[in-house]
Protein backbone atom coordinates (compact mmCIF):
# COMPACT_ATOMS: atom_id res chain seq x y z
CA UNK A 1 0.00 0.00 0.00
CA UNK A 2 2.83 2.25 0.34
CA UNK A 3 4.68 4.41 -2.83
CA UNK A 4 7.21 6.91 -3.16
CA UNK A 5 6.83 8.58 0.16
CA UNK A 6 7.03 5.73 2.62
CA UNK A 7 8.98 7.98 5.56
CA UNK A 8 8.12 10.13 8.20
CA UNK A 9 7.33 13.68 7.34
CA UNK A 10 9.53 14.81 10.12
CA UNK A 11 10.17 18.51 8.79
CA UNK A 12 6.85 19.29 7.90
CA UNK A 13 5.03 17.62 10.20
CA UNK A 14 7.13 18.71 12.75
CA UNK A 15 6.82 22.24 11.47
CA UNK A 16 3.10 22.14 12.40
CA UNK A 17 4.06 20.58 16.11
CA UNK A 18 5.64 24.10 16.50
CA UNK A 19 2.21 25.33 16.45
CA UNK A 20 0.71 23.43 19.77
CA UNK A 21 1.56 24.98 23.21
CA UNK A 22 3.80 23.71 25.88
CA UNK A 23 4.37 21.03 26.91
CA UNK A 24 2.38 19.31 24.16
CA UNK A 25 4.58 21.05 21.59
CA UNK A 26 7.41 19.32 22.98
CA UNK A 27 5.46 15.69 23.12
CA UNK A 28 4.40 15.85 19.55
CA UNK A 29 8.53 16.24 18.61
CA UNK A 30 8.33 13.41 20.85
CA UNK A 31 6.47 11.71 18.89
CA UNK A 32 7.32 12.60 15.55
CA UNK A 33 11.50 11.58 16.49
CA UNK A 34 9.85 8.20 17.57
CA UNK A 35 8.12 7.61 14.51
CA UNK A 36 11.43 9.00 12.40
CA UNK A 37 13.54 6.33 13.57
CA UNK A 38 11.37 3.27 13.21
CA UNK A 39 11.11 4.60 10.09
CA UNK A 40 14.50 4.40 9.32
CA UNK A 41 14.69 1.04 10.09
CA UNK A 42 14.40 0.26 6.81
CA UNK A 43 17.18 2.53 5.64
CA UNK A 44 19.77 1.84 7.74
CA UNK A 45 19.78 -2.27 7.41
CA UNK A 46 18.39 -4.42 4.75
CA UNK A 47 19.02 -7.76 6.65
CA UNK A 48 15.60 -8.67 7.53
CA UNK A 49 16.96 -9.95 10.65
CA UNK A 50 19.04 -6.99 11.99
CA UNK A 51 15.80 -4.92 11.18
CA UNK A 52 13.30 -7.16 13.66
CA UNK A 53 16.11 -7.00 16.22
CA UNK A 54 16.52 -3.25 15.80
CA UNK A 55 12.54 -2.70 16.11
CA UNK A 56 12.30 -5.31 19.10
CA UNK A 57 14.84 -2.96 20.80
CA UNK A 58 12.14 -0.06 20.45
CA UNK A 59 10.00 -2.27 22.11
CA UNK A 60 11.91 -2.99 24.79
CA UNK A 61 12.68 0.86 25.09
CA UNK A 62 8.94 1.56 25.05
CA UNK A 63 8.17 -0.43 27.98
CA UNK A 64 10.79 1.30 30.06
CA UNK A 65 9.40 4.45 29.08
CA UNK A 66 6.22 3.57 30.45
CA UNK A 67 8.11 2.26 33.55
CA UNK A 68 8.82 3.50 37.23
CA UNK A 69 12.54 3.03 36.57
CA UNK A 70 14.37 5.33 34.59
CA UNK A 71 14.39 4.47 31.39
CA UNK A 72 17.52 3.53 28.74
CA UNK A 73 20.03 6.41 28.25
CA UNK A 74 18.96 7.45 24.46
CA UNK A 75 17.95 11.25 23.82
CA UNK A 76 14.71 9.89 22.02
CA UNK A 77 13.98 7.44 24.51
CA UNK A 78 14.09 9.62 27.44
CA UNK A 79 12.18 12.09 25.80
CA UNK A 80 9.57 9.47 24.76
CA UNK A 81 9.52 8.48 28.17
CA UNK A 82 8.85 11.80 29.88
CA UNK A 83 5.76 12.13 27.17
CA UNK A 84 4.47 8.39 27.71
CA UNK A 85 4.73 9.28 31.54
CA UNK A 86 2.58 12.96 31.16
CA UNK A 87 -0.05 11.71 29.50
CA UNK A 88 -0.03 8.04 31.29
CA UNK A 89 -0.07 6.79 27.42
CA UNK A 90 0.01 2.87 27.18
CA UNK A 91 2.37 1.11 25.64
CA UNK A 92 0.59 -1.25 23.45
CA UNK A 93 -0.22 2.27 21.55
CA UNK A 94 3.37 3.10 21.18
CA UNK A 95 3.90 -1.23 19.98
CA UNK A 96 1.30 -0.66 17.37
CA UNK A 97 3.23 1.78 15.74
CA UNK A 98 6.22 -0.59 15.89
CA UNK A 99 4.58 -3.34 14.63
CA UNK A 100 3.03 -1.00 11.22
CA UNK A 101 6.85 -0.26 10.64
CA UNK A 102 7.68 -3.98 10.69
CA UNK A 103 5.18 -4.89 8.24
CA UNK A 104 7.39 -2.67 5.60
CA UNK A 105 10.47 -5.01 6.28
CA UNK A 106 9.61 -7.67 3.87
CA UNK A 107 6.81 -5.88 2.41
CA UNK A 108 4.92 -2.81 1.55
CA UNK A 109 4.13 -0.51 4.46
CA UNK A 110 0.28 -0.43 5.27
CA UNK A 111 -0.08 3.40 5.19
CA UNK A 112 -3.68 3.21 6.68
CA UNK A 113 -2.33 1.57 10.07
CA UNK A 114 0.75 3.37 10.45
CA UNK A 115 -0.74 6.27 9.95
CA UNK A 116 -3.75 6.22 12.07
CA UNK A 117 -1.18 4.96 15.09
CA UNK A 118 0.50 7.82 14.74
CA UNK A 119 -2.62 10.12 14.67
CA UNK A 120 -4.28 8.24 17.53
CA UNK A 121 -0.83 8.80 19.28
CA UNK A 122 -0.82 12.74 18.76
CA UNK A 123 -4.46 13.20 19.40
CA UNK A 124 -3.93 11.33 22.55
CA UNK A 125 -0.87 13.52 23.73
CA UNK A 126 -3.69 16.78 22.99
CA UNK A 127 -6.04 15.48 24.63
CA UNK A 128 -8.45 14.75 21.91
CA UNK A 129 -11.54 12.25 21.92
CA UNK A 130 -13.84 13.58 19.18
CA UNK A 131 -14.76 11.31 16.39
CA UNK A 132 -14.24 13.98 13.57
CA UNK A 133 -11.22 14.95 14.08
CA UNK A 134 -9.69 11.62 14.63
CA UNK A 135 -10.95 10.73 10.92
CA UNK A 136 -9.58 13.78 10.04
CA UNK A 137 -6.13 12.98 11.86
CA UNK A 138 -5.84 9.74 10.73
CA UNK A 139 -6.83 10.73 7.36
CA UNK A 140 -4.21 13.44 6.68
CA UNK A 141 -1.46 10.48 8.87
CA UNK A 142 -2.09 7.87 6.09
CA UNK A 143 -2.00 10.53 3.25
CA UNK A 144 1.42 11.83 4.15
CA UNK A 145 2.57 8.22 3.68
CA UNK A 146 1.28 8.11 -0.18
CA UNK A 147 2.77 9.42 -3.33
CA UNK A 148 0.55 11.11 -5.35
CA UNK A 149 -2.45 9.60 -6.79
CA UNK A 150 -6.14 9.41 -6.65
CA UNK A 151 -5.73 7.60 -2.91
CA UNK A 152 -4.11 10.32 -1.93
CA UNK A 153 -6.25 12.71 -2.93
CA UNK A 154 -9.50 11.13 -1.87
CA UNK A 155 -7.61 10.79 1.77
CA UNK A 156 -6.69 14.57 1.83
CA UNK A 157 -10.45 15.70 0.66
CA UNK A 158 -11.86 13.72 3.48
CA UNK A 159 -9.68 15.67 6.09
CA UNK A 160 -10.63 18.89 4.55
CA UNK A 161 -14.16 18.30 4.14
CA UNK A 162 -14.09 17.51 8.44
CA UNK A 163 -12.94 21.37 8.71
CA UNK A 164 -16.09 22.56 10.09
CA UNK A 165 -16.66 19.79 12.57
CA UNK A 166 -12.49 19.54 14.07
CA UNK A 167 -11.69 20.11 17.68
CA UNK A 168 -9.33 23.70 17.10
CA UNK A 169 -6.86 22.24 19.48
CA UNK A 170 -5.82 20.04 17.15
CA UNK A 171 -4.76 22.02 14.34
CA UNK A 172 -0.95 21.55 15.15
CA UNK A 173 -1.25 17.96 13.46
CA UNK A 174 -3.65 18.95 10.42
CA UNK A 175 -1.64 22.01 9.16
CA UNK A 176 0.15 19.22 7.17
CA UNK A 177 -2.34 18.99 4.72
CA UNK A 178 -1.37 22.88 3.51
CA UNK A 179 1.83 21.20 2.22
CA UNK A 180 -0.53 18.02 0.54
CA UNK A 181 -1.65 20.60 -1.36
CA UNK A 182 1.81 21.40 -3.13
CA UNK A 183 2.62 24.29 -1.43
CA UNK A 184 6.36 25.62 -1.95
CA UNK A 185 8.97 25.19 0.44
CA UNK A 186 10.01 28.71 1.08
CA UNK A 187 5.93 29.94 1.81
CA UNK A 188 5.27 27.17 4.23
CA UNK A 189 6.46 28.83 7.61
CA UNK A 190 4.61 32.13 6.34
CA UNK A 191 1.10 29.86 5.35
CA UNK A 192 1.38 27.29 8.49
CA UNK A 193 1.21 30.69 10.35
CA UNK A 194 -1.82 32.13 8.70
CA UNK A 195 -3.46 28.67 8.86
CA UNK A 196 -2.89 28.53 12.59
CA UNK A 197 -3.92 32.66 12.92
CA UNK A 198 -7.41 32.12 10.75
CA UNK A 199 -8.07 28.15 12.72
CA UNK A 200 -7.69 26.75 9.32
CA UNK A 201 -5.98 23.86 7.41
Amino acid sequence: MCSTRCGAPTATASLGALFAPEPARADLLALLAFDHELARTRLVTREPMLARIRLEWWREAVAEAAGSAKPRAQPIVESLSETVRRHRLAPERLVALIDAREEEIEGALDVLRAGHALADLELAVLGIDHAPTRQAARALGAAWLMGEGPERAALLAEARALRPEVDPAALPILLPALSLGGIGAWRKPLAYWWAARRGRY
